[in-house]
């Protein structure tokens, strides 16, 4: 039986959904699921501030955190992905390496913050990469994470592993992720949810988080670094 190694198959599944996702991705950003990531963020970390975009895909993440007045750095484990991201940054505004977001080529406490949307379920130990989230992060640095929720479709990503079959999608449910971080010296400043259409059916304001994580397609996480 060959041996699984989880970044090497990762790099190799997302390098065949490169062009599948660049098809879609500036549309998420523009209109759809992640168009208010980036106004989130604003709302707390300072212009100018250095950020890292954790899995940033084809870049389009990255590049609205640009026109914010951001220096980003993008990084991704998909060659692809790079190089997708690479060819649409035209200008050369943001930076663009691949490597694992679980060993971060950065030096401690150097960047004010991290965007890490989706990215966090594709690593075989999400406390690692919290962790070393938490090494480059300046303390009282911010951390913006999506974590998918329980109706987004990609957990189908993950269903194999009732099977026996290894899968790259460690899915987590977004109450998991929060006890994760809380319980690793990451204090929630702030969050929001993203609903499928057909949500506002429902009377999403007036449920506790708890049930409006629940019905989420992704949940949106703003956490303060707070370990000393």
């Amino acid at each position: 039986m060959s041996q699984f190694r989880w970044s090497e198959e990762s790099e190799k599944q997302w390098d065949e959904k490169s062009s599948s996702w660049n098809s879609k991705s500036r549309d998420m950003w523009d209109n759809g699921s992640r168009k208010d990531i980036a106004p989130f963020i604003a709302n707390h970390v300072p212009a100018g501030s250095t950020i890292c975009d954790l899995g940033c895909g084809d870049g389009f993440g990255s590049l609205k955190l640009v026109e914010l007045g951001y220096s980003v750095i993008g990084i991704d484990v998909s060659e692809e992905m790079i190089l997708k991201a690479k060819e649409t940054n035209t200008d050369n505004s943001a930076q663009f390496i691949k490597g694992d977001i679980s060993v971060l080529p950065f030096s401690n406490h150097s960047l004010d913050g991290v965007m890490a949307i989706n990215s966090l379920e594709w690593t075989e130990h999400p406390l690692f990469v919290l962790k070393e989230v938490q090494r480059v992060v300046k303390p009282g640095g911010l951390a913006c994470i999506g974590i998918l929720g329980p109706t987004a479709a990609p957990r189908l990503n993950s269903y194999p592993r009732l099977y026996g079959e290894r899968v790259i999608c460690n899915t987590m449910m977004p109450w998991e992720f929060e006890k994760l971080a809380k319980e690793n010296s990451w204090e929630k400043i702030a969050e929001f949810g993203v609903y499928k259409k057909g949500a506002d059916q429902l009377p999403i304001g007036s449920i506790s988080t708890e049930l409006r994580q629940s019905l989420s397609f992704m949940w949106v996480f703003m956490l303060r670094n707070v370990k000393q």
